[in-house]
């Protein structure tokens, strides 16, 4: 494996200590970044997008703090940074993908085609196998309903979350991410973990020396905390809403593991694979064309805005996404500040 940086690494991270990158120029730094990690120019090109696009919308915790955690992973030899999917139809409405031990990004990308034009008749439902995820799970559904389409994707990760009642991880943070058109605006997106949050946010709150707002997760012994590092140290998250977060957390297990032929999150396991920390699981995706469903006439958006305009009528004063869409604005006018930490975390990537 070569890992010579490209000669606009250097140049970007040093601009990058004094000033906001641009997207294109941090998409640039860490597309160059994987590629001098082992990643094909596709692979590279899909992750970079992905991880700048999380962190443009305010997703810190799967942006590019994820750039190191990447690296890490493909030196260790755990994932395949040039695996080249296989995508087939196995029904009129079943896609499968094998992302042939890569990243399940890439292999969503390559199917793609496939779900549109099978959802195009009411229903597709892509069973994704073999395959790593690390990203913000929004970003696989929002392109579908910039399609029109209804889109909802469920991925597990690794043993991270104690079930309800239990004092050991077996779930993973297992989140869920919907997507719905709208007329004239982006698509309503959110994306939620099972867990009471991302594993992601309590890694950046240990790091940071904060300790988390309310109990989110047990210690060692299996008692309530607020410190991360504890959760992180031999403890576990928990899941939210208590038995009824823990079920949806099983759902998504046996959506992700015994339906697409994946690994449940307790099963995977990184031994003798230093540095992986990219859980090799499976996803689940399913597009429904809201048209389909209703008829021709009726339109689903208009329902959909009369919903909407309901609720702020009752109160609601912000939609869920809506701060990330206002992130997302911030980015393309001011540009991406990024912190001194995952600065130097991206720098540490160009050592040999």
């Amino acid at each position: 494996m070569n890992h010579l940086p490209d000669s606009t690494i250097p140049d970007l991270l040093a601009k990058a200590d004094r000033e906001p990158l641009s997207v294109a120029e941090a998409v640039e730094l860490a597309e160059a970044i994987l590629s001098s990690n082992g990643c094909s120019a596709d692979v590279a090109a899909i992750l970079s997008r992905n991880c700048v696009a999380a962190e443009r919308d305010g997703t810190f915790s799967h942006g590019l703090f994820r750039i190191a955690g990447y690296v890490r992973t493909l030196r260790s030899g755990w994932v395949d940074g040039r695996a080249v999917p296989v995508v087939e139809a196995a029904g009129p409405a079943l896609v499968r993908a094998d992302a042939c031990n890569g990243f399940s990004q890439v292999a969503l990308d390559a199917a793609t085609p496939l779900l549109l034009e099978q959802a195009r008749a009411g229903v597709a439902v892509l069973a994704l196998r073999n395959s790593h995820h690390f990203g913000a799970l929004a970003l696989d559904v929002e392109p579908f309903a910039e399609q029109g389409l209804i889109a909802l994707s469920v991925v597990n990760s690794m043993r991270q979350v104690a079930p309800f009642g239990a004092t050991t991880p077996i779930f993973g943070t297992n989140p869920i991410a919907f997507a719905a058109p709208r007329r004239g605006r982006a698509p309503f997106v959110f994306d939620l973990a099972t867990s009471t949050m991302s594993n992601g946010d309590v890694q950046l709150a240990a790091r940071e020396g904060r300790t988390l707002d309310e109990p989110a997760g047990i210690d060692r012994q299996g008692a309530a905390t607020v410190d991360p590092r504890a959760i992180l140290d031999s403890g576990a998250l928990v899941p939210f809403g208590r038995h009824k977060g823990a079920s949806i957390s099983l759902m998504v297990e046996i959506l992700c593991a015994a339906f697409v032929g994946g690994q449940f999150s307790h099963e995977v396991d990184f031994t003798g694979f230093p540095g992986a920390e990219i859980p090799k699981t499976g996803q689940t995706l399913i597009l429904l064309n809201p048209q389909a469903g209703r008829g021709p006439e009726a339109d689903f958006v208009s329902r959909i805005e009369a919903l909407f305009e309901c609720m702020e009528d009752a109160g609601v004063d912000r939609l869920p996404g809506e701060r990330r869409l206002a992130a997302r604005d911030r980015a393309a006018r001011d540009g991406l500040r990024i912190a001194a930490e995952h600065v130097q975390a991206m720098r540490s990537c160009l050592d040999v």
